[in-house]
């Protein structure tokens, strides 16, 4: 009987695979969509008429830094409905400025003569309203385009905003306050900018102001002196100093002018004032 041989099947040879490397493309959309770095700044309608914008297609610019969404408050001085939107007139004692809110057109009827929408409910001529928005120009002028603007229920808000937009101005022209209440790299130069001369007063809190040589005096004896609180007379402080008194009711009123002192039990009882 013939010996047979059992084939072999070598197995299919399977070409050799090399790695490829996948590089992943960068997401370009967050770079394109500004609301990811948007900030909201307090300021006032001055500010906003003298913000900067160093061309068209640029942000503006409050304090050299850019302002993306900004609110502050106002009076409606004049409300102008039409079609595409209502245009209100705000005035803060500082300046006016137009302020644009869009009509939404899918949002249910609203009886724009009435003013019974609940999208301007309470916000009539002579009442403050408070503005959140962007800046934006059209025709070399300039107007914010509200994302949201409602009336000032509470008047202390006024003067809140304007206590905040106030200490974001000083933030950026003078620098954060350290531990110690002073400014922080830029507050010697901002003392000079303000009329100090580095020389500080008030319990160390701001420079002195611009004053003469005999109302500084006049300060230092009042800040020095042993007092009670009503503070000292004008008779004791031209005693101290050896100043004639005519020379010491000069210097008190420079200081009563730059609300440094105050009057306390009459005209001629002078004290600090601190804060």
């Amino acid at each position: 009987m013939p010996q047979t041989t059992a084939a072999v099947i070598q197995p299919p040879t399977v070409p050799k695979v090399e790695p490829v490397e996948v590089v992943s493309c960068p997401d370009h959309k967050a770079d394109r969509n500004p609301t990811s770095r948007d900030t909201l700044r307090p300021c006032t309608i001055k500010q906003v008429l003298d913000a900067s914008q160093p061309h068209p297609d640029a942000d503006f610019k409050i304090d050299d830094v850019e302002v993306q969404q900004l609110t502050f408050v106002g009076q409606i001085r004049n409300i102008s409905t039409q079609t595409t939107n209502i245009t209100y007139k705000l005035d803060d004692g500082t300046g006016t400025v137009e302020v644009k809110q869009w009509i939404d057109s899918e949002a249910s009827t609203m009886d724009l003569e009435g003013g019974n929408s609940k999208n301007n409910a309470g916000l009539v001529e002579n009442e403050w309203a408070r503005v959140w928005g962007r800046l934006k120009a059209f025709n070399n002028r300039r107007h914010v385009g509200a994302h949201v603007i409602r009336p000032v229920t509470d008047k202390m808000e006024i003067t809140y905003h304007l206590l905040e937009a106030t200490y974001v101005h000083l933030f950026f022209t003078r620098g954060p306050l350290d531990a110690s209440g002073e400014n922080g790299a830029n507050g010697g130069q901002a003392d000079g900018q303000y009329g100090g001369d580095g020389e500080m007063g008030m319990g160390g809190a701001r420079g002195m102001p611009n004053v003469g040589p005999n109302a500084r005096r006049v300060y230092q004896c009042l800040k020095e002196s042993p007092q009670n609180n009503e503070g000292l007379n004008v008779q004791h402080i031209a005693a101290s100093l050896r100043m004639p008194l005519t020379e010491v009711m000069k210097a008190g009123d420079e200081l009563l002018t730059q609300s440094l002192i105050f009057t306390t039990v009459d005209d001629t009882t002078w004290a600090i004032l601190e804060f």
